[in-house]
């Protein structure tokens, strides 16, 4: 397992991007798939430093494995933000015209659609998200 500690702020995703596509390389992650997840990292990232903290800062850690036999790829996204279990989310209604839905919840439907899995759990004053990709 590798992992990364910073800032959580918007400015960090490219360094977090950077981080995760630098070990997928290591694990010869099919293209498709590493867009796949690259995006659910923007996504995850972006919602830890815009909400967790807010209005204040904090750290986030992400956390990269790969299970060979299983040829399955977990990044573990923690945080000691306000706790948000993002799988309590309701899926939204994409039927429903943009002009009358409500804002958010967009990201995280797109994540759940595009990884295998995704856990949560609120542990020792900490968020943590794990995403499963199969490649």
């Amino acid at each position: 397992m590798k992992e990364i500690t910073l800032k959580a702020e918007i400015g960090n995703i490219p360094q977090v991007i950077a981080f995760v596509e630098e070990q997928l390389e290591t694990v010869a992650c099919p293209l498709r798939a590493q867009m796949q997840i690259d995006v659910a990292v923007d996504e995850l990232f972006s919602n830890i430093a815009r909400y967790a903290y807010a209005p204040k800062s904090g750290e986030a850690m992400v956390a990269f494995a790969y299970d060979e036999m299983a040829k399955e790829v977990s990044i573990t996204f923690t945080d000691s933000g306000i706790p948000f279990n993002p799988l309590e989310r309701s899926a939204p209604d994409t039927h429903v015209p943009l002009e009358r839905r409500s804002i958010g919840g967009l990201g995280i439907h797109l994540v759940r659609k595009t990884m295998d899995g995704m856990d949560y759990e609120y542990r020792d004053g900490k968020n943590i998200l794990t995403i499963h990709k199969l490649i």
